[in-house]
């Protein structure tokens, strides 16, 4: 199942006629890969855990910080041509009722409801629908209007997280296929002290970004980008190398040069390994950046791996 299936917050949009699957509204440090389909790299079950990635520029950081959750609740007045205040997040309760995104408005039932044949039913009977008082104090407007059913209340709806995780969701992101010289294999073997080269192997928007989606719900629209930040490799004998670039493929024209931008050299044999081999792990560090309802953030995610395996030997002199 996709990971929209696995989300460990079931959010009710009843307003909108709509289950949705999603993370909790707590995000406070980052996002980690709990399950990854081992046939398709991509991720069956995110999970928040805690950390504190470094700001950005900063020597030896790891990145930009996680920035929550965003407001649910959201002023935009640019479908009515109102672009002062600028779209932005608002207090989701006031003295004036609730806030709406659907309407741009707080709401509250007008007390007492007005008699039959008031122009505020238009053309409804007392008892059919309700009739409500919609005040927008970014224009100092007070209107009522008459619904059928209560407009929806934003303050019980998703985060622009949560929906920026349903646009995530869509872009199916997985682990790098990995690419490695000393190929893996039994016929294939690799010398200590002699280089070794990581990359991932035909990048593509899935594996590497960037890639960019949108989605919708609770009356917010949020558009998502991401991209990996670096990817971590378990070299199998006590190392990681941090990659912040695909890497460069190897080729035999390179000779025993060493990777650019991706290596690693073995100190000692895998003859005392499992099966006498390293087990290399590749883990992704993504970057997501969203924007919409007035607002933008930050998501980390990370976990997404895939592995492979490399067999490496003494080099053997002959004395004569």
């Amino acid at each position: 199942m996709r990971g929209v299936l696995t989300r460990l917050l079931l959010i009710g949009l009843a307003t909108a006629g709509l289950t949705v699957l999603a993370h909790p509204s707590s995000y406070a440090d980052g996002t980690d890969c709990a399950q990854t389909d081992p046939a398709t790299g991509e991720c069956l079950l995110w999970i928040d855990v805690p950390g504190n990635p470094g700001d950005p520029g900063t020597p030896g950081d790891d990145g930009p910080k996680d920035t929550g959750s965003g407001a649910a609740c959201y002023w935009d007045g640019t479908s009515q041509g109102i672009m002062k205040p600028p779209p932005g997040p608002v207090p989701c309760t006031s003295p004036a009722g609730y806030w709406s995104n659907a309407y741009n408005c707080y709401i509250k039932p007008v007390e007492p409801q007005p008699p039959a044949g008031d122009p505020a039913w238009q053309g409804h009977e007392p008892g059919d629908g309700a009739v409500y008082q919609c005040y927008q104090p970014q224009t100092g407007v007070l209107i009522t209007i008459w619904a059928q059913d209560p407009p929806p209340n934003s303050g019980t709806g998703p985060t622009p997280r949560e929906v920026a995780q349903l646009a995530i969701d869509q872009m199916r992101l997985s682990a790098i296929n990995i690419g490695i010289a000393p190929q893996s294999g039994p016929d294939s073997v690799g010398l200590v002290g002699m280089p070794v080269w990581m990359w991932a192997q035909d990048p593509n928007e899935h594996t590497f970004g960037p890639i960019t989606a949108s989605a919708s719900a609770g009356g917010i629209t949020i558009t998502a980008t991401a991209k990996v930040l670096h990817v971590n490799w378990d070299m199998g004998d006590g190392t990681e190398v941090v990659c912040d670039s695909a890497g460069t493929p190897y080729k035999p024209s390179y000779g025993r040069k060493d990777s650019p931008d991706c290596g690693h050299i073995y100190t000692k044999s895998s003859a005392h390994e499992a099966d006498d081999v390293y087990t290399v792990t590749a883990t992704s560090s993504w970057v997501v950046t969203w924007s919409g309802a007035g607002q933008t953030g930050t998501i980390r995610l990370d976990g997404l791996n895939r592995s492979t395996q490399i067999r490496i030997g003494e080099a053997q002199v002959l004395v004569n």
